[in-house]
């Protein structure tokens, strides 16, 4: 059943499967697409993953690590159809890689594996296909390893997904033993002798009859619960059709009302062909799915899969390169020819296509044109970005981009060498483009270049891939923490004379001030609430309007620095008692002088304390995980403020010190298997831990 991809190249629209694999870290994601690869005839060599010789994990990281980093595309062709598929990374800190590929898909595969059945990750690929309403059938994996077990695998589909599982296969032989399925459909049974995929169809094993049969009326039931026509026929029958059947399960995957499972060991290279049948019965096409829609000036519009209608298709992934960009689209509409020029309506910008690639994870061939339904990768576009728009210049529109998740880890880098530090800021902006859910900015307090991202794994491997592909010696440590100092016990009538002459026109400022913290209305935690307040009571004009407002510059001029360890201050009020000027060297100049030096030595006579930011924790946990989350909150010295019940999770709300947060995300999936979640918000400072005040009081 092997056919050449290139002849399929001008397939109808309902021959296209545009599909991703989803799954757990180590499920066998990656092997299911290369043994896909290989059935189809589109590799003649087997990759494997301990050998790092897979198709789709190119990048030396992956090959390094074992694990898939960054989503890839392949295209095979089987039974007439053409498939282009998405390879996803499985470990949470890539789960945005996931996003950007659901956005963009019409279906997928769910791996599971037989003996871990559904895992916390697998968990949350699922609820993301949820959001984007993308159809799935499930293969459950590793039927050959010890302990493995379909039913025990598909119940936990059941329990943790919500779903109804529908099986259609039934294992022949035990873990080691296992050797083929039996294809409750057609009542046949698949047995692999060798391992090139190449199965021997029979009859149903003896041993297997009875239980075979009592499978077969099960998932009848179960379809026809689901699906009128089976209802239909099988109240009528009392038995469903093999055609019915496979009519029902075609309707019931693409509504998302029930999941087709089967069985297999990619590794083996057992239960693939049975899986491709699947994803070209099941699974839809681009013309079964509801047209795009888009927005321009606030209207909505659709465009259909349709080669002859505008032109639109969305960015989903950029490669930046030091030779040039590789940017990824799906095509929802239209046709596009190398030399077309197209609209990025986001940024307004007209861009050229000059080359248009059928993309092999790694590895490319040009193609005249792109239609609707095809996924494939253009150059010449300079400054597209993931989520941006693509469409014909004479019909714009605006589709969804994919949404970003906000980075939740941080670390501080620098370039080793001073000579490499413009390099290192060309390369984090490259790896912002690749990746948006990566963010650096510049701490303006601390001056540090910090880089942010989902977790402890996405920042290490940011940084590694700067070290391989710009050869930069990067330092990377954990962000500072912006502290502020604050007062808690003021001065009163602190007087301070600002006297210089230097020859020619001189310097006189003569100012007194009180200083006392804000009261609670102030709110010394800055952010959007006010935290510094200066008045002025001096009467009889003995200081000028534009002499106080001098002052106050100062003051403002005084806070960048406090006394206790050069921090900002904030949480004060500073009030101007009195003061006087001279005829002839009393400028705006000497009393902002004035003011900004006798506030620095108001400080040093004040009672200070330093103040460390803190945030607002809200953590969403599963029942079982909330003791060992509410301990860890407690030693990150966090005050727990609320807790709340929700359908068999748990919210916890806490307010946790900012520093006490590095690691976090690591520490909280490990507690909860990665099915816990957090989010914050800034809410202020508090004392430091240990902060005694300092300062000598005026009494």
């Amino acid at each position: 059943m092997r056919t050449d991809l290139h002849r399929h190249l001008t397939s109808p629209l309902t021959g296209v499967r545009n599909l991703g694999i989803l799954a757990h870290v180590d499920a066998g994601k990656t092997t299911v697409t290369e043994r896909i690869l290989y059935l189809t005839g589109t590799t003649h060599k087997q990759g494997e993953v301990h050998d790092g010789t897979t198709v789709t994990d190119f990048d030396s990281q992956e090959r390094d690590r074992g694990i898939t980093i960054f989503a890839a595309a392949v295209s095979c062709a089987w039974d007439g159809h053409r498939i282009n598929l998405i390879d996803t990374p499985g470990h949470v800190d890539f789960s945005d890689e996931v996003e950007r590929s659901l956005r963009v898909l019409d279906g997928a595969i769910a791996v599971f594996d037989a003996v871990a059945g559904v895992e916390p990750q697998s968990e949350s690929v699922w609820r993301q296909a949820d959001r984007h309403g993308v159809p799935r059938i499930a293969f459950v994996n590793k039927l050959d390893r010890a302990g493995a077990d379909l039913d025990t695998a598909v119940a936990s589909i059941r329990a943790r997904l919500h779903t109804v599982p529908l099986v259609v296969q039934l294992p022949i032989g035990k873990e080691n033993g296992f050797t083929g399925v039996v294809d409750l459909l057609r009542m046949r049974s698949l047995v692999w002798a060798d391992g090139r995929g190449t199965f021997e169809e029979g009859r149903v094993p003896d041993a297997l009859r009875e239980e075979a049969h009592r499978r077969r009326r099960l998932l009848e039931e179960t379809v026809a619960e689901l699906h009128p026509v089976a209802l239909e026929e099988f109240c009528a029958e009392s038995t469903v059709s093999a055609q019915t059947l496979s009519t029902a399960l075609r309707d019931l995957t693409r509504t998302g009302e029930g999941v087709v499972v089967l069985c297999g060991s990619a590794y083996r290279n057992r239960g693939i062909e049975p899986l491709l049948e699947a994803v070209v019965a099941y699974l839809p096409s681009p013309l079964d799915v509801p047209a795009v829609r888009g927005s321009l000036d606030g209207a909505v519009q659709e465009r259909s899969a349709d080669p002859a209608a505008p032109f639109a298709a969305l960015v989903f992934k950029v490669n930046s390169t030091a030779t040039g960009r590789l940017t990824y689209l799906r095509v929802y509409s239209g046709t596009i020819r190398k030399g077309d020029a197209v609209l990025d309506v986001g940024a307004r910008r007209n861009e050229r296509i000059g080359r248009i690639l059928r993309v092999q994870a790694g590895q490319h061939s040009d193609v005249e044109q792109a239609v609707a339904g095809d996924i494939v990768a253009v150059i010449g576009l300079k400054a597209a970005r993931a989520g941006a728009t693509l469409c014909t210049p004479a019909a714009p529109l605006v589709l969804e981009p994919p949404s970003v998740a906000d980075p939740v880890v941080s670390v501080a880098v620098e370039a080793r060498r001073r000579i490499d530090t413009e390099r290192l800021v060309s390369a984090l902006a490259r790896l912002v483009e690749e990746d948006p859910s990566l963010a650096v900015r510049t701490d303006p307090e601390t001056g540090q270049t910090v880089l942010s991202g989902m977790g402890e794994l996405h920042l290490e491997v940011a940084v590694e891939k700067i070290r391989r592909a710009h050869g930069l010696e990067v330092g990377v440590g954990r962000p500072q923490v912006a502290c502020r100092e604050t007062v808690v016990r003021g001065v009163s009538g602190l007087v301070y004379r600002h006297v210089k002459q230097d020859g020619g026109a001189g310097q006189f400022a003569h100012v007194v001030l009180d200083v006392e913290p804000l009261d609670a209305a102030g709110d010394n935690g800055g952010g959007d609430a006010v935290d510094f307040v200066f008045r002025s009571t001096v009467t009889g004009g003995r200081v000028p309007q534009e002499y106080v407002r001098a002052v106050e510059a100062g003051c403002r001029d005084a806070l960048a620095e406090g006394p206790l360890g050069g921090h900002p201050v904030t949480g004060l009020r500073v009030t101007l008692a009195d003061g006087a000027t001279h005829s002839k060297d009393s400028s705006e100049m000497a009393f902002r002088t004035a003011g900004r030096l006798a506030l620095r030595e108001a400080l040093r006579n004040s009672v200070m304390v330093l103040l460390e930011p803190v945030v607002e924790v809200t953590v969403t946990v599963p029942d079982d995980a909330v003791g060992g989350v509410l301990g860890d909150l407690a030693a990150r010295r966090g005050r727990v403020s609320g807790s709340t019940a929700r359908a068999g999770t748990s919210v916890i709300t806490a307010t946790v010190p900012l520093a006490e947060l590095f690691g976090y995300a690591t520490r909280l999936r490990s507690r909860t298997q990665g099915r816990g979640t957090f989010t914050t918000r800034a809410t202020g400072y508090a004392p430091a831990p240990g902060a005694v005040p300092r300062g000598t009081p005026d009494r």
